[in-house]
């Protein structure tokens, strides 16, 4: 019998990308749920075997123009709180943060494109140990986030400390985006505006997605199957 893996989408081009096959071959059957558009109250908080919370263009704090943010921290505390297995990417990772009673808020910069990240000692320790300290991965965010309380630092950039955290084995926040790479096409189209406004060149990103592809395909199964071999 499947498993069901509940994927809190925010943006229709942001789904699991990556993390679809791994998921399938630990035996899970993803629903995806779309904030803004179906109910939270539609599944259990606690119940939910796993749940991966994707990234969106918009901000934690901006709360009144999506007031779908107060249901999914609501159901995000409670999920915490119960120690429940949940995966946050970008955006994700930051209403994880703010669940756990960290600030969210606006970083001193746009950071946007393939690099590597800096793993912590907890972080060569960690199921992203896969990643190493040389393999860029993407970027693509203007928010960050404070450390939780209880939580351990993963990874860190030059520009932003707080890239990936931990609490448990159970809870595991990335700012970047391993999921990735794929169907970056969609994403430069769909996000077309703020790379504009960012003064950003799309086709570096479009490059390295191309020329990187085949690594984090590979490095996001193994982080995958990895973090939920700790789930049992």
């Amino acid at each position: 019998m499947k498993k069901q893996a509940v994927a809190i989408r925010h943006i229709e081009f942001e789904d699991l990308g990556y993390l679809a096959t791994p998921l399938a071959r630990s035996g899970f059957e993803v629903r995806y749920l779309d904030a803004g558009c179906d109910d939270f109250l539609s599944i259990d908080p606690v119940e939910t075997p796993l749940v991966i919370v994707l990234g969106g263009p918009m901000g934690v704090y901006e709360q009144a123009e999506n007031p779908f943010i107060l249901q999914e921290l609501e159901f995000l505390r409670a999920r915490l709180a119960a120690d429940r297995p949940t995966l946050g990417i970008c955006l994700g990772a930051q209403m994880m943060a703010s669940a756990l009673g960290a600030r969210v808020y606006h970083g001193k910069a746009k950071e946007i494109g393939f690099a590597p990240i800096r793993l912590t000692a907890a972080g060569e320790t960690s199921p992203l140990a896969a990643i190493g300290q040389a393999q860029p991965v993407l970027h693509w965010h203007g928010d960050t986030f404070d450390l939780p309380a209880g939580s351990d630092l993963l990874a860190s950039t030059d520009l932003y400390e707080n890239q990936a955290f931990s609490r448990g084995p159970h809870i595991l926040a990335l700012q970047f985006h391993l999921e990735a790479g794929g169907d970056i096409g969609r994403w430069l189209t769909g996000h077309a505006d703020e790379l504009l406004l960012a003064g950003v060149d799309p086709e570096p990103i479009r490059a390295d997605a191309a020329r990187y592809s085949h690594q984090l395909e590979t490095l996001t199964e193994q982080v995958l199957t990895s973090w939920l071999g700790l789930q049992r």
